[in-house]
Parts: C-alpha cells; sequence; structure tokens
C-alpha cells in the first residue's frame, strides 16, 4: 500500500498561521526557539516562503533577509522531518530564488551534509566567516 502525499499549498503569507501551526521545527538543535519565537523569526523576514497543509500546519518554511537592492541572505530553510525527500525544501528554495531573481548576489552558510542539495539548485562553494552565540540558540535573549 502506498501513502499518499497530503496536500500542500506554498505561500509567502502568514494570514491564518498560528503559533501551534509552528510545531516540531528546529530539528536536532539542542535549544531550539519556541513556536513563539519562530513566529517573530518569520515576521521580522524580509521574505518567507511556507509549505502548509490543508488544515493550516506549517510543514516547511524558507526565510530571507534582504536589502532589496544587491544582496540576500538565507538564514533558515526547514522541513519537517516526516516531509523531507519529497521535494517540499527545493521548492521553497526556487520560490525564493525567484521572488529575488533580480538581486546580485544570493547567500547562504549550510552545513556539509547539505551542500550537495543546495549545489543541485545552483549554488557554489564559497568562504565565508560567522560568529554563533549558542547559549543564544533558542533567541529568547534577543
Amino acid at each position: 500500500m502506498t501513502e499518499e502525499m497530503p496536500m500542500i499549498r506554498f505561500t509567502d503569507s502568514l494570514d491564518g498561521i498560528g503559533e501551534d501551526d509552528l510545531e516540531g521545527f528546529f530539528d536536532g538543535w539542542p535549544n531550539p526557539p519556541s513556536p513563539a519565537t519562530h513566529m517573530r523569526i518569520l515576521k521580522g523576514s524580509s521574505h518567507v516562503e511556507l509549505a502548509v497543509l490543508e488544515v493550516g500546519k506549517v510543514v516547511g518554511y524558507i526565510t530571507v533577509i534582504s536589502d532589496g537592492v544587491s544582496s540576500a541572505y538565507i538564514p533558515h530553510l526547514e522541513v519537517l522531518p516526516a516531509f523531507r525527500g519529497k521535494g517540499i525544501g527545493s521548492e521553497l528554495v526556487n520560490r525564493a530564488l525567484q521572488y529575488y531573481k533580480c538581486i546580485y548576489m544570493i547567500d547562504l552558510i549550510c552545513d556539509e551534509d547539505v551542500r550537495p542539495f543546495y549545489e543541485g539548485l545552483g549554488f557554489r562553494a564559497g568562504r565565508g566567516m560567522f560568529i554563533r552565540n549558542y547559549e543564544r540558540q533558542n533567541c529568547e535573549n534577543s
């Protein structure tokens, strides 16, 4: 018996999305942001794309921060574990890239294990620098 994929819609709007619809994200983070803080992250982003079930539950999202002129940065892309491997992450990235198609540079930093995923979407490896304040990972100190 084949398991059917639930109906998913893609949107760039937070209309109708509540904190309860954001449960389960930040998989593997030792100190994850709460759904309330996750909502603040989404609202504070320049652009978001969401993958949403018919019932309103968010199963994937991407956030972009941009000056709207020359640069954009993708800080978050996540799909809930039960929905991975179904093309949702690729669709979210492609929708964000389409939205920012006139921007000169679109950057992100990722872990080594997901580099092939991003390379398959046209990203190239580069050098970068970053600071991580892991004691503030849940974003409650901001």
